[in-house]
Formats: structure tokens, sequence, C-alpha cells
């Protein structure tokens, strides 16, 4: 706990997070708040994020001492030892169930349990915002971000993203980052999961942003960039204020529109709803995917995207034993069983798929491990569908073809068709 006098005038508070929203509802809210003593966060989801401190420098003045980062599993031991009166819920990508079983944790044990808004926690950029985000983790976030990023940067517009964050590590080192070379993702020792976002990004000239203190981070961006581009992560919905909110519905999962926090708030918070991978789902999914996401916002264009997958060698697959590395958050977080490698792989004539794997790498542990299974296996070749270069990482032996996946305009008028009245409107 933190060691600052208390006064019964201060609401004693825990913030639950992973990671990310939990640091940002901090800044943003109570950092210098004379009303709120922030105890501890507490932290889950992400292995080896707790037993941590938020450091100092970040903390503020009122915490000398920074602030400790428990494991959630203490939350009702927390809050009755030390008097909570108020837990703040802070991260996503959770069901609705999942919340309010920490919510009757935290009313059983006599603390409120207090959810922020977007309106006291989205910061406000000098510069226009378009901002991705989705109702599930493993949507397709990154690759319509991409898409976002080529046909503006076509526009000859500079454009910064800014990226969700994956603070892992040294939080006082990663406050603010900025990644425009491999180099500088090498330099920051990135995870795995960090190099699947930023890298793609990297590779087609854009720089990305990151890190803990998102107040400081827009306030870069925006002196670099005509438009900011919100690459959102997890289902949560934007730290900047969004002018254009493109919001994804999985047609592979189409009963998943309005079963997570904070997703449908965010689909209900939507300008443009795309419907993603069409390409793969059946048109009954693709159809109900619609439906669903209108019932939930019946306001919103809704548009339809397909997620073609191509290999860099079809030849070398076609006939061969396949190990297919997907996405981390798709298979960890997004519950799905497989992604772009496997469509890729079955496509290609893989005599069979041998297994399939998520790119976990959070620990230097579990890249170690993933390399040792990848080159310990069976399969004559790996398909890759994470989206960085996994084999340059991970020095594997092993020959890997890479499974590529874009966002492509089903409808027309479409997505970049929604943008671009969007960019006119702003004399861009």
């Amino acid at each position: 706990m933190t060691t600052q006098q208390t006064t019964t005038k201060r609401i004693r508070t825990l913030i639950l997070g992973a990671a990310g929203r939990d640091f940002h509802n901090f800044n943003v809210v109570y950092r210098d708040d004379p009303a709120t003593e922030v105890l501890a966060f507490t932290a889950t989801q992400i292995p080896g994020i707790a037993r941590r401190r938020y450091p100092a420098s970040l903390a503020g003045g009122s915490y000398p001492d920074g602030i400790p980062i428990v494991d959630e599993a203490e939350l009702t031991t927390l809050i009755r030892s030390h008097g909570v009166q108020r837990v703040v819920f802070s991260y996503s990508d959770v069901l609705h169930e999942h919340v309010m079983h920490l919510a009757s944790q935290a009313l059983a044990a006599g603390s409120d349990f207090v959810l922020l808004g977007p309106d006291r926690t989205m910061l406000r950029a000098r510069v226009p915002v378009i901002a991705v985000s989705a109702v599930r983790t493993g949507c397709g976030k990154s690759q319509t971000s991409r898409y976002l990023a080529r046909r503006l940067s076509a526009h000859k517009l500079r454009v910064a993203v800014v990226r969700h964050p994956m603070p892992y590590g040294d939080l006082e080192r990663e406050a603010v980052q900025r990644f425009a070379t491999r180099a500088d993702l090498d330099a920051a020792d990135c995870t795995i999961e960090e190099r699947e976002e930023y890298e793609p990004h990297i590779d087609a000239g854009h720089v990305v942003y990151a890190g803990v203190d998102y107040r400081r981070i827009i306030a870069l961006a925006e002196q670099q960039a005509d438009v900011i581009l919100w690459d959102g992560g997890n289902n949560d919905f934007p730290f900047v204020r969004p002018d254009l909110h493109v919001v994804l519905v999985d047609a592979l999962r189409p009963t998943q529109v309005d079963t997570h926090h904070p997703g449908e708030a965010v689909l209900r918070m939507a300008d443009i709803i795309v419907v993603t991978k069409t390409d793969s789902a059946s048109g009954a999914q693709a159809a109900e995917a619609v439906r669903r996401a209108r019932a939930i916002n019946p306001h919103a264009p809704i548009v339809r995207a397909a997620s073609p997958v191509t290999l860099d060698d079809t030849q070398a697959v076609r006939g061969k034993r396949v190990l297919v590395v997907e996405d981390g958050p798709t298979l960890i977080h997004g519950g799905m069983a497989w992604g772009a490698g496997y469509v890729g792989a079955k496509a290609a004539g893989a005599a069979s798929i041998v297994q399939v794997l998520p790119a976990r790498g959070y620990l230097a542990s579990e890249r170690i491990e993933l390399a040792r299974a990848i080159e310990d296996s069976t399969a004559d070749i790996v398909v890759s569908g994470t989206p960085h270069d996994l084999a340059a990482l991970l020095k594997l032996t092993k020959p890997v073809v890479r499974a590529r996946y874009e966002l492509r305009d089903v409808d027309e008028p479409g997505l970049w068709t929604a943008v671009e009245r969007f960019l006119h409107g702003r004399g861009l």
C-alpha cells in the first residue's frame, strides 16, 4: 500500500487493471484529485505485471513512493484490511458477467464499484482523430488501422498512429514511446504482442506512438501529424476523443456483438460499423452480425469488409505437414481456435495441420519456449499468421512462410468512402 498520510477526506481507492486503461484512468482522473487516495493498482490478464510499482515520477506529488501493483486475487483482502471505499474497474475485453462478479466481490467487502466513462477519460487532440475499436479482440482492428493509414498517407496526409498501451516492462522508461524503425523496437525490448501491432505500421513507413502517459503522447503525436489514427487495443474505447469512430464486428462471431465489456458500449458509440471477415464467414453468419449490430446501434451506417489471406510462398506449403502460429491476442484473449495462418495453410493445400500455437511472448521465457516448441515440432514447415517477422525475432531454423491479411471493402460505398466524406468535411 502507499505510505502517504491518509485522511477521512480522501476516498481510499483501488484501480483494477491490466497495464493500460488502469494507468490512463489514474493519470487523467485521480492523479491530481485531492479527494482521492489511490492505494494500489491490481493486475490480471498479462503474466508478470503484478509486483511492480507505478513510479513516483508518473504518479505525481501526492505519491512520493509511487503506487504498488498487486495481484487481483488479493482484491477482497485489500478492501477489508485497508478500508477501501471505491474500486474502479479499468480493463477490457471481458464478459459482462466477469465485471459483475468483481463488482459483487467489492460490494460484499463494503466498497463502491465504479466504471469511468468516455467523457471523463478521453483526451482532446488539436488535429482530427479517427479511431478504430471493436466489440472483441481479434475482429481485425490492426488490419483496419493499416488500411486507413495507407489510404490517409496516399492522400498526402501525415499520419500518427497512436496505439492502445502495452506497458509491460519498465513503466518509467515506457512513459512516452515513439517507434519509427525496427531498431526502435529492439531498443525498447518490445514483446511479441507489441511487435505484432507496431512492426507492420513501421514497415509501411508510419510512426507509432504508445506508452503510459497519454497526455504527453498525444501532445507529441499532434505536433507531427495532420491526422491521429487511434489503433485501439482489446475492445476498449479510445483514450483520445474521436472525430470519426470506426467500430468492428466479427462476422465469424455474430453472437458476441453485445456479450463483452466495453465492447457493447463501444458499438453503441460507433459512427461507422464494419462487419469484418465476410469472406471467411457464411452468408448467414454475416447477416446475423449485421442484424445484431443494427439492434444495438440503429443509427450508424454498416459496411462489410473482407480479410483475404495470402501466403508468401504457397507452393512451399502444399502437401506439407504444417505448424501454424497465430497472433497471440486473437487466440489467448479473443477465444478463437485459429486465425489467418490456419486459413492460409488450408487454402494452400497443406496435407495436415499439426498444431496451432499462439505467438505468446510477454516474457523472454515465453519467447524461448515458443521457439523451442516450433523447432521441436514434427511439422515440415511453419505458417506464421502473426503480423510481425517471427522467424527473424526468434532466429528460427525451421522454414517459415508468412500469412498476410489486409482489409478489403466489400460494399460500395464502403469504409473508405465514409472516411473520404469525413476528410472532405474537415478540409483535408
